[in-house]
């Protein structure tokens, strides 16, 4: 449009050549072509206003099917997606009205109702005692949130991070400013009041996981009892150290504790390898001793037994009992001496037997199996060691049968 008016306008400068156009007379037709379209008028007469004749009227735009289009569209921005893991919050003029869940939702649009989306399974992190550079990698310490007294009145350096979702999109909409300043807060006070109750041996060694327990506990019930709508779903010691002022000499402690328990340990094993041989061996003494016991008990009641059948005998014969005990006693003595030498009655002549000799010849007889009456001395080889034991045990009871009809 602008085009056509510049070539209507141009003014000649010479026989068959357009000359400039005349800007006066451009921005006039510009004018009015502009109020046709808004006042349904037109001025003739190069844009003469004064003459009213010049006027002529125009139809009207048709209102109401425009705003019929602009209702629908306004209509249709009230459309909107609640996304799975989201709740959007409706809101008429700032006050709550509906929580809605995932899928595709109305409301009155804006300036009515606003909707405003919260994810609750998103996992947020907070940082307690250090902060750090996710571009760069580094860790800047905050000394003032992870400096903490102990129970026993040590300062320790400690560091741990936060994770938490929401519970409730209202309460974290409407209960809270700031949900991370809130989340920090708690964290602290948290972490403050279970080290405060700790010793710092248990903090920095045994004991980091019930700190981390206790710290989740009490750190959702501080949230849950001001409405928050958090939740706090994991707590992490990242560090937990001495401050480093006084680290060489916590790390002289440290190495002095762990010799101690190495010490532990290795008295531990010898204990383990001496306790087992110990008691083995006191079994066995013990069982020796049950046995001996039984041994001694048993010969004990034999010898006992075989005393009551001897006096049982003694009381019925005196005479041949008293015998029977000499002889035996006698045979006992005997058979452990070597040479044996009998006294004979009314004779000074000795008889020496050698019998240690037939002995010797007699055990290696069986011993090798060859026959003792090849290394006798008796030239028939009729001689037998029982035969010169009998016939001695003979002639000793009949010396003694001899000597006691003297005596009567």
């Amino acid at each position: 449009m602008l085009r056509s008016l510049l070539r209507l306008n141009r003014k000649p400068l010479a026989a068959g050549q357009d000359g400039p156009p005349d800007l006066d007379e451009l921005f006039k037709d510009l004018k009015n072509k502009v109020d046709r379209m808004f006042t349904g008028t037109a001025k003739k007469g190069g844009g003469n206003f004064n003459n009213p004749q010049s006027i002529k009227p125009k139809d009207p735009l048709p209102i109401g099917p425009i705003l019929i289009i602009v209702l629908l569209v306004w209509m249709a921005s009230g459309f909107y997606i609640v996304d799975q893991g989201q709740r959007g919050v409706v809101l008429r003029f700032g006050e709550n009205t509906e929580v809605s869940l995932p899928g595709p939702r109305w409301h009155i649009p804006y300036p009515i109702e606003t909707v405003e989306t919260v994810n609750l399974e998103q996992v947020r992190t907070i940082e307690v005692g250090y902060r750090s550079s996710g571009s760069t990698g580094s860790v800047t310490n905050e000394l003032r949130e992870s400096l903490m007294l102990t129970g026993d009145e040590n300062i320790i350096d400690l560091q741990f991070a936060v994770q938490y979702n929401l519970k409730s999109v209202k309460d974290f909409l409407f209960n809270n400013r700031s949900a991370e300043k809130s989340v920090r807060g708690a964290a602290e006070t948290a972490i403050r009041e279970v080290v405060g109750k700790s010793k710092m041996d248990f903090v920095l060694y045994e004991g980091r996981e019930e700190i981390v327990i206790g710290t989740k506990a009490l750190m959702q019930d501080i949230l849950d009892r001001y409405a928050t709508g958090i939740n706090i779903t994991s707590v992490t010691m990242q560090n937990a150290q001495p401050p480093q002022q006084v680290q060489a000499a916590f790390d002289d402690a440290v190495k002095a504790k762990q010799d101690l328990e190495r010490q532990i340990n290795e008295g531990q094993a010898y204990a383990n390898d001496i306790i087992p041989k110990a008691s083995g061996t006191a079994s066995r003494l013990i069982a020796e001793a049950n046995g001996y016991r039984v041994s001694i008990e048993n010969e004990a009641s034999g010898n006992a037994s075989r005393f009551d059948q001897i006096l049982t005998e003694y009381n019925r014969a005196p005479d041949v009992t008293r015998t029977r005990l000499f002889l035996e006693a006698q045979e006992g003595i005997m058979s452990s001496v070597s040479k044996v030498i009998v006294d004979q009655k009314e004779s000074n002549s000795l008889l020496y037997l050698p019998l240690d000799k037939i002995i010797q010849q007699s055990n290696s007889a069986k011993n090798s199996g060859l026959d003792l009456s090849k290394a006798s001395n008796d030239p028939g080889g009729n001689i037998s060691t029982s035969d010169v034991i009998n016939s001695i045990t003979d002639r000793s009871r009949s010396a003694l049968r001899a000597r006691e009809r003297d005596g009567r």
